[in-house]
């Protein structure tokens, strides 16, 4: 039975091979398509992604360690009736040593021309799925209004003693892709 998780709840992974799913729903009647992308943050214990190969989103859908795997961009929120928009495969035996955590944020493109914000989206989740059943082990839905942000931290899978863990962050900003990049890499990102 799958764990329903609250915002700042964290929970023990205990498994190897699993996918972070993201699901959204867009708003009808807004104008323009919703382009919801996610994206992964491989970050080290100085709060920075090693090298720019560590940052997995659509252009980059494979960490150099091998671990973690963007299944593709879905442009409109449309991938999905009922499942996953965007998903992110995960081999936490793979992943490079110097990686203490892995952010999985979703960011609105072209959200300030478009004039979208997470006010316009509903029924947006992140989850655990085991991969060697397919089952769901663990789902945070966003239940917060955050009607101004362009952008949500979902949650993060951190390395303690060993261990992997999750923890539901949900914590929005009113920011583009580009902010997380300059926060979590120092190097010269090629557009």
């Amino acid at each position: 039975m799958a764990i329903n998780l609250q915002k700042g709840q964290r929970i023990e992974v205990g498994l190897t091979k699993i996918t972070i799913g993201l699901g959204w729903d867009p708003n009808e009647g807004t104008g323009n398509d919703f382009d919801l992308d996610a994206s992964a943050f491989m970050i080290d214990q100085f709060k920075q992604i090693p090298a720019e190969p560590f940052f997995i989103f659509y252009g980059n859908t494979d960490s150099p360690d091998g671990a973690l795997h963007h299944t593709g961009d879905d442009p409109t929120g449309g991938n999905s009736a009922d499942g996953d928009d965007e998903g992110i495969q995960v081999d936490l035996s793979k992943v490079d040593s110097r990686i203490t955590e892995i952010s999985f944020v979703v960011t609105i493109h072209d959200a300030i021309a478009r004039r979208q914000n997470y006010g316009q989206v509903r029924n947006s989740y992140i989850r655990i799925v085991d991969d060697s059943n397919g089952q769901e082990v663990a789902k945070y839905e966003l239940g917060e209004d955050f009607s101004l942000e362009t952008a949500v931290e979902f949650g993060r899978l951190y390395r303690r003693n060993d261990s992997w863990k999750f923890e539901a962050s949900g914590m929005g900003y009113k920011e583009d892709l580009a902010f997380f990049l300059s926060k979590y890499y120092k190097g010269q990102i090629i557009k």
